[in-house]
């Protein structure tokens, strides 16, 4: 996995929690739901990344 890519997933990550916690503060469901599914798309987005890195290592 490069490094832009690492740091790619990892602000999409960050970028969830923190709409997470915003509609969380404010009661805003929908901020909250969409807050979670940028966190689960940089989680996917992250494993399949390791999988290329495991297929270029063979």
């Amino acid at each position: 996995m490069g490094l832009g890519d690492k740091l790619e997933n990892a602000a999409e990550k960050a970028g969830g929690k923190a709409k997470e916690t915003a509609g969380a503060a404010t009661g805003d469901q929908s901020l909250r739901t969409e807050g979670q599914a940028d966190q689960a798309k940089g989680d996917l987005k992250q494993a399949g990344e390791k999988v290329k890195d495991a297929f270029k290592k063979d």
